[in-house]
């Protein structure tokens, strides 16, 4: 690899003003980063780096920690002379974006670079970069050979990594590795075309002639038989013989090294506030007791007699509630979907130019991952957004879950969020992507609440299918709190789960392993949601018969997904401007 070190100390106060200046280290930096990570540059649609995939030795892994805390020092020496409210801001959420990159390599985040999750662009995931590429050209399909000729040293860089992992006693829990040791062997095939990297050569463009289409195929059979299939054979292999013997049999991050700042770390990241474990932990036993306030009102709605865990037992065997072909059921979220789009005026001034669309998650990784996850859009619209379901065992994916699960990953919910901040031109290009978990995650757990004023939610069955996602991300809080801090067992997370949701096992099990692997990320939902709900109420409070859902909704999606705490501040701007008496 090589890096292209910046020297910021070029941006000179003289020559610029601070404006510039800043522009200037936002561009080199995301210039520099799409070098890094060729697969983001991928998912952007910027083709330059096709070819390649990133660097993930130390070495490299310790330069670009070099590069980052240049950056650092560089946005420090920019002079806050010109700036404005907005500038200022830009600013401090680059420094924000930058020192969590920094972070993450101080904590060792680098040296567990696998799980079942593989959330951080993992090689058991690096067959997926082709569904965000355009196949176009020859070119494009050669771009894609040269990385499966290619994909060796990445994979080794790997395992040298999870070495350092168990030099260090900084290993993932066995039981989620042998889940992601499962899904690696997907990729042990004999048959070429069996294999997913093989998934890009089933179809070509009609520009494509007959005699480029055979060779790009035999040169892809040929890279996956010699060298895709053996470099994970020899990832297999590692798990097998080193690294599984040195996985911790605990579950919980407080188990590996600087556990207790790092947890601390992650906290205050995904949530963006200073909210200890221990409040996070109370925070959702409160919410858990009130959720199961409101689903004994459901229950008894229904005529129900009985408990709720009757109740829920009820909702997990009711033969109505399960559809049982795949494709029965990624029509049921299509359609769904299509009842969302026409209500969206009435509670939105502006809506996205970028489409999305409904689909399923790979075969692949389907097991082991959640019920859905949206894939964004590219930032330049090209591609379209992806609303992405989980139909392995579809029978277990109860059809009252449906409308709230659509809300929350298409419309109103993350595409709408993400493709409107995309569509903010007038802000740096980072603070149109900037990951704000809370804020992203919080809206969309926000969306799922809308489909009561939208009328989504007049069977009480689809009632309680909002209710039981809702009640899902507050077990998160006391769950991913209980494991990572009061050093809970699998068992009594999966039991609080079993105890207080109707959802089947495979995804209790899904959504408990996922906090193991993911520590504080699951934080973020409830606890963004539980603030834009706050902020409303205070609108609606301080407005009255001016509040305007439609201009709340426009004000909070205006600047891309930002902390809380800025969040917070632009809605009581906006409520202050709105009361002040008119000249």
């Amino acid at each position: 690899m090589i890096l292209f070190a910046i020297n910021f100390l070029t941006f000179s106060a003289q020559a610029d003003d601070s404006v510039s200046q800043l522009q200037k280290i936002y561009d080199a930096t995301r210039e520099r980063q799409l070098r890094e990570d060729p697969r983001s540059a991928s998912a952007d649609g910027d083709k330059r780096y096709n070819a390649l995939w990133p660097d993930l030795s130390l070495a490299a892994q310790q330069a670009i920690a070099r590069e980052n805390m240049a950056t650092l020092d560089a946005l420090a020496k920019v002079p806050n002379a010109g700036l404005s409210p907005v500038d200022l801001l830009n600013r401090e959420l680059f420094r924000r974006m930058v020192q969590n990159d920094i972070d993450r390599f101080r904590f060792g985040e680098r040296e567990r670079p696998l799980d079942q999750l593989n959330y951080s662009n993992s090689v058991l995931t690096a067959n997926e970069t082709a569904g965000v590429i355009a196949f176009e050209s020859v070119r494009d399909y050669q771009d894609w050979i040269k990385r499966l000729q290619t994909i060796g040293p990445m994979i080794d860089q790997t395992i040298a990594m999870m070495r350092e992992g168990i030099k260090h006693k900084n290993v993932n829990p066995k039981h989620v590795m042998l889940r992601a040791r499962t899904q690696l062997q997907a990729q042990l095939v004999s048959n070429p075309e069996q294999s997913p990297f093989f998934d890009p050569f089933k179809e070509f463009p009609t520009s494509m002639t007959p005699t480029d289409r055979g060779q790009v195929i035999g040169q892809a059979r040929i890279a996956i038989r010699d060298v895709v299939v053996p470099a994970y054979r020899r990832l297999d292999t590692f798990l097998e013989k080193e690294y599984l013997p040195k996985c911790r049999s605990s579950i919980g991050i407080w188990d590996t090294p600087q556990a207790a700042d790092f947890y601390r770390n992650r906290i205050a990241w995904f949530t963006t506030t200073k909210l200890t474990a221990d409040e996070i932990h109370d925070i959702g036993l409160r919410e858990v007791e009130r959720i199961r306030g409101e689903l004994r009102t459901i229950a008894a709605q229904t005529d129900f007699r009985g408990g709720l865990p009757e109740f829920f037992m009820q909702l997990r065997n009711e033969p109505r509630f399960k559809i049982r072909n795949p494709d029965d059921l990624l029509r049921a979220y299509q359609a769904q979907a299509k009842r969302v789009d026409p209500l969206l005026p009435k509670f939105f001034g502006k809506l996205p130019r970028i489409p999305y669309g409904v689909r399923a998650i790979p075969a692949a990784s389907a097991p082991d991952t959640t019920s859905a996850y949206y894939q964004p859009a590219s930032p330049d619209g090209r591609r379209p957004g992806y609303f992405t379901v989980n139909l392995y065992k579809p029978e277990e994916r109860p059809t009252y879950e449906i409308p709230a699960l659509t809300l929350h990953e298409s419309v109103p919910g993350h595409h709408l969020q993400i493709a409107l901040a995309y569509e903010l031109g007038e802000l740096p290009k980072f603070r149109r992507e900037f990951e704000a978990t809370a804020f992203v995650e919080g809206w969309a757990l926000y969306a799922e609440s809308l489909g009561d004023e939208m009328g989504l939610y007049a069977d009480p069955y689809d009632k309680v299918g909002q209710l039981t996602f809702e009640m899902w991300r507050a077990l998160r809080l006391v769950i991913d709190t209980g494991i990572h801090h009061k050093r809970w067992n699998r068992e009594q997370a999966i039991a609080l789960f079993k105890a207080n949701t109707a959802k089947s096992d495979i995804e209790i099990e899904n959504e408990v392993d996922r906090y193991i692997a993911w520590p504080g990320q699951a934080l973020a939902y409830k606890i963004g949601q539980l603030k834009i709900r706050e902020l409303r109420t205070l609108a609606e409070q301080n407005l009255g018969d001016r509040f305007d859902v439609r201009a709340f909704h426009d004000l909070v999606l205006g600047s891309g997904a930002v902390p809380l705490d800025v969040l917070e501040n632009n809605v009581k701007q906006w409520i202050a401007t709105l009361r002040a008496p008119q000249s």
